[in-house]
């Protein structure tokens, strides 16, 4: 680790000094001048940035000239609003859509004379995104911090889960419009693909998050490589404390002996912004129990963090971050499990760095480039009393990315080129055996006689895998959005060059168009998108090697190629249609309808009930869905969000890529389409806050699914099983498909904070996950990712201390 750590920060450092970075600054920059009517700075004159329907709001002083610089803003419209003693208002909307700084000269009258200039119209007119040619959403800080986030949530994606397209399946994985993951993360401009549930990888910390802008409908010809729904962020940056030092100390306890800790500071110098933070928690509930039980769950991550601005020039800007993760925890066990003794642990650690530089060319042109690279260990710890399985796992996965951006924007035209180039060194080593007598017994009839060397109760040996890979990414890119009249076109297109296990080349067309309806306040969108989604990294090596194919049962090996095929990348076409409505000028609608179809659909599977998930793909899926969202900003101190998901997710076998191993459900599977274990016919999240006073608020989550997909299991062998008899009263084996029940959570949190003047100088939230204690699962025994049931009631408290 420390001798990747060296390696990687020598690496960037080089790129650095050669100007060799990529995929840029994903920021905003407003600076003007505040004059008076004879042409005279105006001192001290308040300038605000803000955007009702996604929270932000950013504010400053002009100096003693009337300059004002505002920095570090996420791409979206805005309202700005200028005001001073003795003047009166100026108040226009903007559209800031790239990295071309925006400059703004400002004329304020005298009061007498006008008490308030509109430029543009504005009558919230940020409630709705008039240039979205696809669906999109976006949240802010301040909207973040009051949602009733747990100690020990996985963080990012419950935010996601707050806004439509989205099914919730255990250990934070989420699924977007009937995919099984395929989401990107990309963070101040370096993307992460790989996936985030708590089995994988310790979660991004949502404190950091200053902005978070989700694409899931004509995603981005920029973007690529899992594209179901990307999550692009916006950490928070020295300069978004105009000057002055910030931060917090944050201590927290709760339910399951939780504890949490986190600080941040961050500040600027003239030219440098500085920001870091770190953060830990620990839990005994640390992950999704498989049983009623709570049994040997225990675990604890922390978190670090930083990042840092430098304005070299008028022309020249840096940016660097760092971060690194650590999970370590105990594997939850069945009762089985625990009788026995079964003592699994997994250990994930993550480091990445990030270096980025965007140069202005002319006022309309600037080029930016960003060089990231990112690694990860991941390891599986056996113990001596596990069963039916023991296995050892230890994957190291590296990221080596580098973006560049040419970026246009005259007003009409919002030009974006792009070349990107990634690689990724993959090695896995994966050892197991069987433990128990009854888990392949000869005498059964699901006998796989190529598991009988590797059962150590017979005098079998271990099952020893170990495998080495690089693969790469090669990627241009070009997208203009285009304003005629009201029309916006977003017209894209991306070729890819994706080489590893095996080579594939795909051309992408991506576009769409919106038309602005001003009179009715109303937006109506339109888009295509062609997409190619390359195969997991994860266990990759392993779900496509002969050795493992070896296990299969002989007939799955006569029938499926020896038993593995290697996975080829996923090609989807979506097609979605659209509005915005703006709703007696304080409510924000969007509803989308969406068709997505694919070929070498990607899920995941479980190695023999070791835990160990690997990636596998079947001929073809389609999926039908309908989602709206419902956004209200603060009202006589009310805000909150309705959002509405359905989709339908149909599958056709057979397997095209992957491990297979299990005869029983190669039969299920190939006996014709059938419906995914992530469909879902209807989810529901709303959020409500109310703000009654300066320092009082209170904030409702409340989440409905009707029920993902189990497994067929006979509900008399259920009743039987002491693993899962208990479990019954919440699924629906008899249904066609069989389903989990459906639920109901609500979360809930309280909040005061105190002022001294105008700043916040402390907080204490007091917190209730899953207040009605509702007991429910995210699935049952299902083919591909087992059971898992939603945690109880508990309750938490954290306290605050800003500066």
């Amino acid at each position: 680790m420390r001798m990747n750590l060296v390696f990687f920060v020598s690496l960037a450092v080089l790129c650095g000094l050669l100007a060799e970075q990529a995929n840029g600054q994903a920021t905003a920059t407003l600076t003007g001048q505040v004059l008076d009517a004879d042409g005279s700075g105006i001192p001290a004159a308040a300038v605000t940035l803000s955007n009702v329907a996604t929270g932000f709001e950013r504010s400053a002083r002009t100096d003693d000239t009337g300059l004002f610089s505002l920095r570090n803003i996420p791409l979206q419209g805005y309202e700005l609003e200028i005001s001073a003693d003795g003047f009166g208002a100026h108040r226009e909307a903007l559209s800031l859509r790239s990295n071309v700084p925006v400059e703004r000269l400002v004329t304020l009258q005298v009061a007498a004379q006008s008490e308030t200039l509109e430029v543009t119209a504005t009558d919230h007119a940020t409630l709705i995104d008039t240039e979205a040619t696809g669906t999109r959403a976006e949240l802010h800080l301040n909207v973040i911090e009051k949602l009733p986030l747990p100690p020990g949530a996985r963080g990012i994606e419950a935010i996601l889960l707050t806004m439509p397209g989205f099914a919730a399946n255990a250990n934070g994985a989420i699924h977007p419009r009937g995919a099984h993951n395929q989401m990107t993360y990309v963070i101040d401009g370096m993307p992460i693909s790989d996936q985030f549930t708590g089995s994988f990888a310790t979660s991004i910390d949502a404190s950091l998050v200053q902005s978070l802008e989700l694409f899931t409908g004509d995603v981005p010809a920029e973007y690529g490589s899992k594209v179901s729904g990307v999550a692009s962020i916006t950490t928070r940056s020295g300069f978004d404390g105009a000057g002055k030092t910030f931060g917090f100390l944050e201590v927290g306890a709760g339910g399951f002996d939780a504890a949490n800790t986190a600080l941040q500071i961050g500040g600027s110098q003239g030219r440098l912004g500085y920001f870091a933070s770190a953060s830990a928690v620990k839990s005994n509930r640390f992950l999704d129990s498989p049983s009623l039980d709570n049994l040997h769950n225990g675990g604890n991550s922390e978190r670090a963090f930083t990042r840092l601005d430098f304005h070299l020039s008028d022309k020249d800007f840096l940016r660097a971050s760092a971060m690194s993760g650590r999970s370590s925890f105990q594997l939850a066990n069945l009762r089985s499990q625990h009788a026995n003794g079964q003592q699994q642990r997994r250990l994930l650690r993550d480091s990445a760095i990030s270096l980025g530089w965007v140069r202005l060319l002319s006022p309309t042109t600037t080029f930016d480039t960003t060089t990231s690279y990112r690694t990860t260990i991941a390891q599986l710890l056996p113990s001596v009393n596990d069963t039916p399985v023991t296995a050892s796992l230890a994957r190291h996965l590296s990221t080596f990315s580098t973006f560049n951006r040419w970026n246009v924007d005259d007003g009409r035209h919002h030009l974006r080129l792009g070349v990107d180039y990634q690689r990724f060194p993959v090695s896995e080593n994966f050892f197991f055996g069987i433990t128990s007598a009854g888990f392949n017994d000869p005498a059964s009839s699901s006998f796989n006689p190529n598991l009988m060397p590797f059962d150590l109760t017979r005098n079998g040996d271990w099952f020893r895998f170990s495998g080495k890979g690089t693969g790469s990414l090669f990627t241009v890119f070009a997208q203009d959005r285009l304003r005629v009249g009201r029309f916006l076109f977003n017209l894209g297109g991306r070729y890819d060059a994706y080489r590893f296990l095996v080579k594939g080349n795909q051309l992408q067309p991506r576009v769409g168009l919106a038309y602005r309806i001003d009179e009715t306040g109303t937006v109506l969108r339109a888009s295509y998108n062609r997409n190619y989604q390359t195969p997991p990294n994860e266990n990759l090596l392993l779900a496509n090697s002969e050795a493992s194919g070896a296990l299969a049962p002989p007939d799955v090996r006569r029938t499926l190629n020896g038993g593995v095929i290697l996975m080829r990348p996923q090609r989807q076409n979506v097609y979605e249609v659209g509005f915005e409505q703006r709703l007696a000028g304080i409510i924000g609608l969007s509803a989308a309808y969406y068709h997505k179809n694919s070929s070498d659909l990607q899920d995941n599977d479980n190695f023999l009930n070791t835990g160990v998930i690997f990636p596998t793909s079947l001929a073809g899926s389609r999926v039908n869905g309908v989602e709206a969202r419902l956004t209200m900003p603060e009202w006589h101190g009310w805000s909150g969000s309705l959002g509405l998901t359905h989709y339908h997710a149909v599958v056709t076998p057979p397997f095209t890529g992957g491990l297979f191993l299990g005869s029983a459900a190669v039969d299920t599977l190939s006996a014709g389409p059938f419906i995914i274990d992530h469909d879902q016919a209807l989810s529901v999240a709303s959020n409500l806050t109310w703000r009654p006073h300066r320092s009082w608020w209170t904030s409702w989550q409340t989440r409905y699914d009707s029920g993902l997909v189990s497994n067929p299991s006979d509900p008399a062998e259920v009743a039987l099983d002491p693993d899962f008899f208990d479990q019954l009263p919440f699924v629906n084996l008899t249904d066609n498909p069989p389903r989990v029940k459906p639920r109901t959570i609500v979360d809930a949190a309280v909040g005061y904070e105190y002022y001294a003047g105008d700043r916040r100088t402390w907080e204490v939230v007091a917190q209730v996950s899953n207040l009605t204690d509702r007991t429910a699962l995210y699935n049952f025994q299902s083919v591909f990712v087992g059971t898992r049931v939603v945690q109880p009631r508990s309750f938490s408290i954290k306290v605050r201390r800003h500066w």
